[in-house]
């Protein structure tokens, strides 16, 4: 009789349980087809973590997809770091970063955690009280043969090695950087997050970059066509990466048919190509920053990059590679900060140059002591 009970007690159930399933498999399939439309083709055997399979994405744009994203009451800090020379031009661009940094951090959507200025002069500077800074040491005089980006890699093996950090995650950032909103984690665990840079391809450069990354570690597709910065990563996995990109980059530059072929992205390929020795896969975010006057809406986007001069004439019109009417250019102010009160651009002039030159004012209409960069 219990047995008849159970099996008709069962018969009741199966519909029931035919409908969770039913739903299940449609939840399933649903997220994997949203997967593979987001991420477009997928291939095999790009990327190993202790032991598992991972694979390669060729849309050169790779996105969480949404399901695996952290919950929204969940909070994952990162420590901003960037590093710095003495010299009066880094100094003031890091001044206004630092100025954005703690407008942002307590926002509700930040995940910015503490601050470091990875100051690679060897001394300390004047600026030891209004930034938190940590000194390293630079590169022994000559070995940089007058490329001072190639301290970054050293000043990060230096401090990762010196310094307590409490951060599971750090953001590899630099001076010229403006955060326009709060940044959130971009990172997913083992995956860190980076920006897609357009001039970064190592499948063009093969020749070069196979002096680096033997053909026994993959296809040159597996190096992401990123910087070190901006990145958000994990602090252990940049403790591993962190030395083998110092002597990649020595390694590049002391090869003449390499420091010609990269120039001033050298550093920049040499972050690229040991990440991938360590077989990392970055995350792509073209959403992680914008580039004046490339980029002509700030949108959603989280950090500005000055990198590039914005020359317009007074009709708003970019003159690039021309002095214009109107311009802002980090370059024009080497030897000391910019003005206050800087100009606003004419009219017609891309939203996102305006939104850079505001910031900078704001920025230097609040500092103390703006003048005495």
């Amino acid at each position: 009789m219990k047995k008849d009970r159970r099996t008709k007690s069962m018969g009741q159930a199966t519909p029931l349980l035919l409908i969770l399933l039913s739903l299940g498999a449609f939840f399933a399939t649903y997220n994997l087809t949203t997967m593979i439309v987001h991420n477009r083709t997928t291939i095999p055997g790009k990327w190993a973590a202790d032991g598992l399979q991972s694979q390669i994405f060729t849309d050169p744009i790779t996105e969480m997809p949404s399901d695996v994203k952290r919950p929204k009451d969940s909070k994952s800090l990162f420590h901003v770091a960037l590093t710095a020379t003495d010299a009066p031009y880094s100094k003031w661009q890091c001044r206004i970063m630092y100025y954005w940094y703690k407008k942002n951090k307590e926002l509700v959507e930040s995940e910015m955690g503490m601050f470091t200025r990875i100051l690679h002069s060897g001394n300390p500077d004047n600026l030891m009280d209004e930034i938190p800074t940590f000194v390293v040491d630079p590169l022994p005089e000559g070995l940089d043969r007058g490329y001072v980006v190639l301290n970054r890699p050293w000043a990060f093996v230096q401090w990762l090695e010196k310094a307590t950090i409490e951060e599971e995650y750090i953001l590899m950032a630099e001076p010229d950087h403006i955060f326009i909103n709060p940044l959130p984690n971009l990172a997913h665990g083992e995956f860190p997050a980076g920006f897609p840079f357009f001039y970064i391809k190592p499948k063009e450069n093969e020749k070069v970059v196979r002096k680096y990354f033997p053909e026994e570690k993959g296809p040159v597709t597996n190096i992401d066509p990123i910087g070190n910065s901006p990145v958000i990563i994990k602090r252990e996995m940049l403790e591993k990466i962190s030395p083998t990109w110092m002597n990649v980059s020595l390694r590049m530059k002391h090869d003449p048919e390499t420091d010609k072929t990269f120039g001033w992205v050298l550093e920049m390929y040499a972050y690229a190509v040991a990440s991938a020795l360590h077989g990392v896969q970055h995350i792509l975010r073209k959403d992680f920053m914008l580039q004046p006057p490339w980029d002509l809406e700030t949108g959603k986007r989280f950090i500005i990059h000055y990198t590039y001069g914005c020359d317009y004439n007074m009709k708003g019109e970019l003159t690039y590679g021309k002095f214009g009417e109107w311009r802002f250019d980090k370059r024009s102010y080497l030897r000391g900060p910019p003005p206050r009160n800087l100009s606003l651009p004419p009219p017609g002039v891309p939203e996102s140059v305006v939104t850079l030159v505001k910031m900078v004012n704001e920025a230097t209409a609040n500092i103390p002591g703006w003048d005495s960069t």
